[in-house]
């Protein structure tokens, strides 16, 4: 049975994968490049990342939007790349990644939906998990992007069904737009590019996220309460503050800033004397 628990990263039941099988290039995200299947000069010996309070202004950005959803340490539980098949293992990881994406979509889907869409999710659930629990040989040659696409269209019904009429943005390209105070409720933002965009104060309530790139983004006094298939990565990539609504379950990313004080009208003024 599917503990959702299973689909949070814990860094300390893991063997630092993240922090070996990716490649990155020196970026705006990282502060150097490091090529696929070689530790960063950050890993220290008992897979701990030496500078992981001090990611962003050590400029890791990239390190702090990535999210394994437990990949890391259901994998290390299997076989550990320090001792056994690294190139199985670090195939591995990027498949078991999706796959334990997918099923936090589909867990939630299937609590949005009844009938048979519930049904049909069910058993997507239970095949997802079935394919999430081979090992790592087998998870390094299995077809994810197939399987993403023979559950996509359950997930899209599952939102449509929940959504109701919402205005359809699929895809969108929104890269910068001004959307300050938008009325995006219950709208279908699938895949959509939202890039530094200005939705301060917007209002996404019902709003299907699934995929939607929020880098840069201002969600300053957004709603964002009942967001569908919203993950922690998208937050962590965007910009907001305590005024952000954010769904239940939900915390602010450590670096969204604190609103400044509004001052009292007339505070630091001289005033007249009579």
């Amino acid at each position: 049975m599917l503990d959702l628990t299973d689909l949070r990263a814990d860094c300390g039941r893991c063997t630092g994968l993240c922090c070996v099988a990716p490649a990155f290039a020196r970026s705006t995200d990282f502060a150097f490049a490091k090529p696929a299947g070689t530790p960063c000069r950050h890993l220290q010996d008992d897979a701990r990342c030496g500078v992981h309070a001090e990611l962003r202004p050590r400029g890791m950005v990239g390190c702090t939007v990535f999210d394994c959803f437990g990949a890391g340490q259901a994998l290390s539980a299997r076989a550990d790349w320090r001792t056994g098949d690294r190139a199985s293992v670090f195939a591995a990881f990027p498949q078991l990644r999706t796959l334990h994406e997918l099923l936090c979509y589909l867990v939630e889907a299937h609590s949005l939906a009844s009938g048979g869409l519930a049904d049909d999710l069910g058993a997507a659930i239970a095949r997802t998990e079935e394919l999430a629990g081979l090992d790592p040989a087998e998870l390094a040659a299995l077809d994810v992007e197939a399987h993403r696409r023979a559950v996509n269209p359950l997930l899209v019904a599952a939102s449509e069904a929940a959504r109701g009429d919402g205005p359809d943005h699929r895809g969108a390209d929104l890269v910068g737009a001004r959307l300050r105070g938008a009325d995006l409720r219950r709208a279908s933002l699938r895949g959509a590019l939202l890039l530094g965009a200005d939705l301060r104060g917007a209002d996404l309530r019902g709003a299907d996220v699934t995929g939607t790139d929020l880098r840069g983004a201002r969600l300053e006094g957004a709603d964002l309460r009942g967001v569908l298939f919203l993950v922690p990565p998208q937050l962590t990539a965007a910009q907001g503050d305590t005024t952000t609504r954010l769904p239940a379950g939900f915390e602010p990313p450590a670096h969204w800033a604190t609103p400044a004080p509004v001052r009292p009208r007339g505070q630091g003024r001289r005033s007249r004397q009579r």
